[in-house]
């Protein structure tokens, strides 16, 4: 019997597990850019649990918080979404997850002006790399993070 290109892309999908949050465990943790710069930045993860990831960032310069924004990863039937709330502001803005890997998570959505996509990378076991930028090819802003040891 043979098969043709398309079958055999349709059974590997088929045959491929769907992504779950729980693929996502790695971004879990406390993060925080390097010290010594004008900004410091610090990003915390819960784990996974009931189908959620909760999260915040805080921006500090100087001895002032200049920016913070409330977030969740969240699964849901039709996928899995980065949902962010800067300034906890309601309601947060939808990323649907498009591309995930051990170390890579890509969420988009090409309707919101600025960012379009965020993009997560384990670039080490106590390095993550959070990235933002206006679609595929445009310049990114990165932010390289290195696990806290502790959290005073």
């Amino acid at each position: 019997m043979k098969l043709t290109f398309l079958t055999f892309c349709l059974l590997a999908n088929l045959l491929t597990p769907a992504t779950t949050i729980n693929d996502l465990s790695w971004i879990a943790g406390n993060w925080q850019t390097a010290p010594g710069g004008r900004r410091q930045i610090e990003e915390h993860w819960t784990g996974v649990a009931g189908g959620t990831m909760m999260g915040m960032s805080r921006t500090v310069a100087g001895d002032k918080t200049v920016e913070f924004e409330y977030v969740r990863i969240e699964q849901r039937p039709d996928g899995i979404y980065y949902v962010a709330h800067p300034k906890a502001r309601c309601p947060g803005t939808d990323f649907k997850l498009t591309k995930a890997s051990a170390t890579e998570a890509v969420f988009e959505n090409p309707q919101h002006d600025f960012p379009k996509r965020i993009i997560y990378r384990k670039t080490a076991d106590d390095s993550l790399t959070a990235s933002v930028d206006g679609g595929e090819g445009t310049k990114a802003m990165s932010f390289a993070f290195r696990r806290k040891k502790s959290n005073p």
